[in-house]
């Protein structure tokens, strides 16, 4: 078990990483939560390449694709779709929004008002819409990558606890290594290489992959790993509110989804301890003195170096 898999999800890793270089593990971290079923918010300066891997992703599967650039005059209904008169039929008819797809990507989602940003709120965690008191099923594969510019960026509205928690992670693109921006001229020289990328996984091959998640075991063990690291959040000095269930239930089936990919049926610490900082970091809410720029990866981190880590065999 986990070998397809394997090659599936590398395959979609290497499409991707024609495009975006030097990013693997930000790249692999996007494609986990894509075929586990969560959303991605990725935060940086603009001009690190956010939305190319957005739309590199998005080339690489068999999917519907849609775009919603974030204007602070942007409205709930541009996003979900409203109720519009015919005058000829004498009756509303439904005008469906950009969220109907598989991949939604939110471009600069913190520009547009709080208003704007919770219509997403039942769409990332119901897979669904209810206008004018009607509901409306979305697609089995629903995959949002936001993109968002740091809370100092001048015109931006910082997304509110609810809106976070909704995210499976929050990752960072970062600068590129010097070697790295010289390979990123060499290949935009002449050509844009995202479009010569073409489809190689298909909607229902991440449906199958999500199914087979569920066949990855985790030991009592780990799972007490788990929460020991959820509860050293919740009392700490530095941490206004530590993570909550959601959290912990999040990042074991990250874990369970990494154990897949990497070809194992069995979940093993290393798993837990490299996604925990994308995870939980974004969840966590600080005090004003402590909120300088990436201070929840660093008390994840912290708690990472101090909760202890269980050392049977896992298999």
């Amino acid at each position: 078990m986990g070998k397809e898999e394997q090659v599936q999800f590398e395959a979609v890793l290497e499409n991707v990483a024609k495009v975006i270089v030097g990013k693997d593990d930000v790249i692999k971290k996007v494609l986990i939560a894509l075929v586990a079923g969560g959303h991605v918010l990725l935060e940086d300066v603009p001009g690190t390449g956010k939305t190319m891997l957005a739309k590199a992703v998005a080339r690489s599967v068999t999917a519907d694709f849609s775009r919603v650039q974030f204007t602070p005059d942007l409205l709930p209904g541009d996003i979900t779709g409203l109720n519009v008169w015919v005058p000829s039929g004498s009756e509303f008819s439904f005008n469906p929004g950009p969220v109907f797809t598989n991949i939604l990507l939110g471009d600069e989602i913190n520009r547009a008002t709080p208003r704007t940003q919770a219509g997403l709120l039942e769409c990332m965690e119901e897979k669904q819409v209810t206008i004018d008191g009607v509901t409306r099923k979305m697609e089995k594969v629903f995959f949002v990558i936001a993109t968002q510019n740091p809370v100092e960026t001048a015109g931006t509205f910082p997304l509110p606890e609810a809106q976070l928690d909704r995210f499976m992670m929050r990752l960072s693109m970062g600068f590129p290594e010097r070697d790295q921006e010289i390979e990123i001229l060499r290949r935009f020289e002449s050509q844009e290489p995202i479009e010569t990328l073409t489809p190689v996984i298909s909607t229902d091959s991440i449906l199958r992959i999500r199914d087979a998640i569920k066949n990855v075991s985790i030991s009592a063990e780990l799972s007490g790993y788990i929460t020991d690291i959820i509860r050293a959040t919740r009392v700490r000095s530095d941490v206004s509110s530590g993570v909550s269930p959601r959290g912990s239930l999040t990042l074991m089936k990250c874990a369970r989804t990494l154990a897949l990919v990497s070809g194992r049926d069995y979940v093993v610490p290393e798993d837990i301890k490299e996604l925990a900082p994308a995870v939980l970091a974004h969840r966590l809410i600080l005090p004003h003195r402590f909120t300088e720029k990436r201070a929840g990866e660093r008390v994840i981190k912290e708690i990472l170096e101090t909760v202890p880590v269980p050392t049977e065999d896992f298999r």
